[in-house]
């Protein structure tokens, strides 16, 4: 499972049916354990389940995976952004579980 490093212990629920947008910031190490976490479950199939201390959100995808790479070089701060998008699998669904 990826887990996202979070200080806080709550209960977690399971999310399914509604909208999120999380963001954190975090080191070299926690970001790099977090990506090998998700390449390792997306190689052993099409589910993988990202989680933090508050939720976990399991998913069932399909291929083809979309992968963005956007390099904006222009002006003083310069940004690398990486984006991977991932479609849910035809008749998965999650269930929210509180």
């Amino acid at each position: 499972m990826a887990e996202i490093p979070s200080e806080e212990v709550n209960t977690r629920r399971v999310l399914g049916n509604e909208n999120i947008e999380w963001k954190t910031h975090l080191n070299r190490e926690q970001i790099a354990d977090f990506l090998i976490a998700l390449g390792e479950q997306m190689k052993k199939g099409d589910e993988v389940k990202v989680k933090t201390s508050d939720w976990e959100l399991p998913f069932s995808f399909r291929e083809p995976v979309e992968l963005k790479v956007e390099y904006e070089g222009a002006g003083a701060e310069k940004e690398l952004e990486i984006e991977i998008e991932l479609k849910a699998k035809v008749g998965s669904q999650n269930i929210e579980v509180e």
